[in-house]
């Protein structure tokens, strides 16, 4: 638009420089060529607008903002007619308290109250993209700079909303997932109401006072020791249970082998006995004399 107004300059000052006499008269031609050039250039420039991927074209003309977006690629488009480029890729916006690691440099965490008067501060990432179809009516009521004033005051003020129904402890630990599934639903549906997705929050870290944050490890301390001796005290009534049943095996055993041996019974065995002694290499004589224990002579050198 600029080289069209500029053309139209240079063609006014060769009309006027054309009426006078003079050296100047011949520098009309090229003035009028020049201005018809920037004319044209100026028109090629301004009806024609690239999109990129992932983003569209919100079309206003005077100031009125039309309901129609351009998608990606080349468009032709009335001259007079500006293009604002909105990107509608999933953005993020991180407030945290490490120095340059938010959106925001310096502390940019989220500190509130909870439900027993604690204050807790917490690091977020909010995940997000713009409707296609929305765009126009976010840059007529709220303009290309709605990252500053919806997606950081509602994320902050929802949780601030929603955090007084916890309390620290079960923020930290067990109502961490409940207290940002509920959070994600109130934000969703103020973004939806002004033309934005809510594609995912993630409360990153939650930091607790320090007294609070001690009592807690103590108290996990505690029951992990309670734990450790629950599982000694269940191992030592094992041992004693198996100590108990070898003890009774044994005391069957003996009282089996005591009721039940007769000398019938221990002539057997003595008959097994002699047996592998004559099958053993290192045995070669055997005495049989009238005692009931055999000589047994070895003639091993």
């Amino acid at each position: 638009m600029a080289l069209i107004i500029i053309g139209l300059i240079l063609f006014f000052v060769a009309m006027a420089i054309n009426k006078q006499d003079g050296l100047a008269s011949k520098f009309v031609g090229p003035l009028r060529i020049g201005s018809f050039l920037l004319v044209l250039l100026g028109i090629s420039t301004s009806c024609i607008k690239q999109i990129d991927a992932g983003q569209i074209g919100v079309k206003s003309m005077f100031g009125k903002v039309q309901d129609d977006v351009l998608t990606s690629g080349l468009t032709f488009v009335n001259p007079l007619v500006d293009v604002s480029k909105i990107d509608i890729k999933t953005q993020n916006y991180t407030m945290s308290g490490v120095h340059d690691e938010g959106t925001k440099s310096g502390d940019d965490a989220i500190r509130t109250l909870t439900a027993d008067g604690l204050e807790v501060t917490m690091d977020l990432t909010v995940l997000y993209r713009v409707l296609a179809k929305d765009a126009p009516s976010i840059i007529r009521e709220t303009g290309l700079d709605y990252r500053d004033k919806i997606v950081r005051p509602v994320t902050r003020t929802k949780i601030r909303d929603n955090a007084v129904y916890y309390t620290a402890v079960d923020l930290y630990s067990k109502k961490r997932d409940e207290f940002q599934n509920r959070i994600f639903k109130t934000i969703d549906e103020d973004f939806k109401k002004r033309g934005l997705v809510l594609e995912q929050l993630l409360v990153r870290n939650i930091t607790l006072p320090a007294t609070v944050k001690a009592s807690i490890e103590e108290k996990i301390k505690a029951e992990q020791d309670a734990q450790k001796m629950e599982f000694v005290l269940q191992k030592e009534k094992q041992e004693a249970e198996r100590k108990r049943v070898e003890a009774q095996g044994i005391a069957d055993y003996q009282r089996i082998m005591s009721s039940g041996l007769t000398d019938k019974q221990l002539q057997y065995e003595q008959i097994q006995v002699m047996k592998g002694l004559v099958t053993s290499p290192n045995s070669k004589v055997i005495v049989m004399g009238g005692s009931k224990t055999p000589i047994i002579l070895d003639d091993k050198k």
